[in-house]
C-alpha cells in the first residue's frame, strides 16, 4: 500500500519518478481501508526535504499511511514559503484534539541553545504530552530525541569538541528486537549534530532499552521499554546528497569543517550506505509498533505490545 498525501505537495512527484507508491486523497478516500494515521512535527528548516524523506520512508511498507504534517505556530520558519506552509501544514491546535497512530518528531538545528530557550520549546512540551495518551508510538529524530530524553528522563545534552559529521558504523546491542528484524548486525547511521548524550546516563536509566552501539557515537538508537518511543541519535533519513549540501554550506561560511567521516568515495562521490537500514526500520516501526497494537477503531492508544527487547 501507498503513502497518501497530496497531489500537489513537492514530496508527490519526487516520489512518483523514484518509482514509489504514493496515492492522492482522492484516490484513497474511494478505497475501504482503515489506513495508519501517521503525524510529523517538522522542526527542520528544509521543510521540503525532510517532508520528502521522511515521506519515502514511509511509503516504503505494505499499510497505506496518511500523512499529516505540523509546525509550531510559536515559531516562524524562514527558508520555507508561507505558501507552502498555509497549503500542507496545520499546528498542533488544530490536531490535538485528534488521535494518531504513529508520530515523528524531527531534528532541529537549535543545539547550541539550552532546550528552554528554544522559542517553542513550551508548545514542544505541549506535544510530548499529547504523544503520551493520543499517539500509540513516536518516533523522535536526532535534537527532537534528545529534547524528548530530556523531558522524559531528565538526561541531559553536552557540547561535543568536534561535530560528529559523516556516516558511522553500529552493531546491535540486543537480539530479537523486532524493531532491527532484517538489518544486519553491523550498520551505518549518518550523523550530523554538536551535542552528544553521556552513554552512563542512556545506558542506566532502567526506562530505555539501548538498541545498537558504536565506538564513534555511543548508543544512537533506543526506546522505551513498552515501545512507546522510540529514539534516533542520528539521521537514518538523510538523502545521498544530504551531508555534501551540509558540507558545502559550513564551507562556503568559512565555518571550520572536517569532511564528512566515511562518506566520500574514492571518486569524490556517495555510495549510499544506510537507505536499506531506514527502510527496514521505519518499515518495522510501522508494522510492530504502531500497526500490530493499534485497534481498527481508535479509543485508547495505551500500548499493549508483546515484543520486548531480549540481550
Amino acid at each position: 500500500m501507498p503513502i497518501v498525501i497530496p497531489k500537489d505537495i513537492p514530496a508527490y512527484k519526487t516520489l512518483e519518478d523514484e518509482n514509489i507508491f504514493v496515492m492522492n486523497n482522492e484516490r484513497a478516500n474511494s478505497q475501504d481501508i482503515r489506513p495508519i494515521e501517521i503525524l510529523i512535527l517538522n522542526l527542520m528548516p528544509t521543510k521540503i526535504a525532510t517532508e520528502t524523506q521522511f515521506s519515502r520512508l514511509l511509503a516504503n511498507t505494505c499499510l497505506q499511511v496518511n500523512l499529516t504534517l505540523i509546525i509550531p505556530k510559536s515559531h516562524e520558519s524562514k527558508n520555507t514559503s508561507k505558501s507552502h506552509l498555509d497549503k500542507f501544514y496545520k499546528t498542533f491546535d488544530e490536531i490535538k484534539n485528534k488521535n494518531f497512530d504513529g508520530m515523528v518528531v524531527t531534528g532541529a538545528p537549535v543545539e547550541h541553545l539550552e532546550f528552554e530557550d528554544v522559542d517553542y520549546y513550551n508548545e514542544l512540551k505541549e506535544i510530548f504530552e499529547y504523544a503520551k495518551t493520543n499517539v500509540t508510538s513516536t518516533m523522535f529524530i536526532c535534537w527532537g530525541a534528545q529534547a524528548a530524553l530530556n523531558y522524559f528522563y531528565g538526561i541531559k545534552k553536552y557540547p561535543l569538541e568536534e561535530k560528529l559529521f559523516g556516516i558511522y558504523p553500529h552493531k546491535k546491542a540486543v537480539i530479537h528486537e523486532v524493531l532491527l528484524n532484517g538489518i544486519d548486525d553491523l550498520f551505518y547511521v549518518p550523523q550530523s549534530r554538536h551535542t552528544y548524550n553521556k552513554e552512563e546516563d542512556l545506558l542506566s536509566n532502567d526506562n530505555l532499552v539501548p538498541l545498537c552501539s558504536s565506538k564513534y557515537c555511543g548508543t544512537t538508537i533506543l526506546k522505551s521499554k513498552d515501545s512507546k518511543f522510540v529514539f534516533i541519535l542520528g539521521h537514518l533519513e538523510y538523502d545521498k546528497y544530504t551531508l555534501k549540501t551540509e558540507y558545502e554550506r559550513d564551507l562556503n561560511k568559512g565555518l571550520k569543517i572536517e569532511a564528512p567521516f566515511n562518506y566520500f568515495n574514492e571518486d569524490g562521490d556517495v555510495d549510499v550506505t544506510w537507505r536499506s537500514t531506514a527502510n527496514i526500520l521505519f518499515s518495522n516501526w510501522l508494522n510492530y509498533y504502531v500497526y500490530q497494537v493499534t485497534p481498527f477503531k481508535f479509543k485508547d492508544p495505551e500500548i499493549k505490545t508483546r515484543f520486548k527487547a531480549k540481550k
